[in-house]
């Protein structure tokens, strides 16, 4: 059965993303990529886009399913609480799936090493090489949730 993003995730999602429904250029770079609703990007993405609030969080269910399914197949057969799948889906929700693939967050998880894993998540702060504040904020949400403990779902 495919896991699910739970709802802690998505309100980290969601409180840093922030839905605007207007295309916009990314805050981090000023430019690309352009950015609309949850935080969502793609080719279909560009200046004077405008969706409704429907639109939005269609995108957005569609979005967290594909990522969820990404992040299962990185997990491989690593014991996995719902609290670390989410806070690693707002991670990669943020970073994309490659980066995450290839993150000290996923190496140190599937190392069992917890606490390191939590840690790392901090290194993901930065936006065109600035350290930018909102997302120091949003790592230390996702690391807080990494760590608090819920029932631990084995691998399918």
């Amino acid at each position: 059965m495919p896991r699910t993003i739970n709802a802690a995730a998505q309100a980290i999602i969601k409180r840093a993303e922030h839905c605007r429904l207007r295309a916009y250029p990314d805050p981090g770079s000023g430019g690309a990529p352009w950015t609309i609703g949850w935080g969502a990007t793609g080719p279909d993405i560009h200046a004077g886009l405008v969706w409704t609030q429907a639109e939005a969080d269609s995108r957005f269910a569609a979005d967290l399913a594909r990522l969820a399914a990404a992040i299962g197949l990185a997990l491989g057969a690593a014991p996995t609480t719902d609290n670390q799948f989410g806070a690693m889906a707002s991670l990669a929700y943020n970073i994309g799936i490659g980066r995450f693939r290839g993150s000290s967050v996923l190496r140190f998880h599937l190392a069992g090493d917890h606490p390191e894993a939590a840690q790392a998540f901090t290194a993901w702060n930065k936006a065109d090489g600035h350290v930018l504040p909102g997302l120091v904020t949003r790592r230390a949400a996702e690391a807080q949730l990494y760590l608090t403990p819920d029932a631990l779902v084995p691998a399918s």
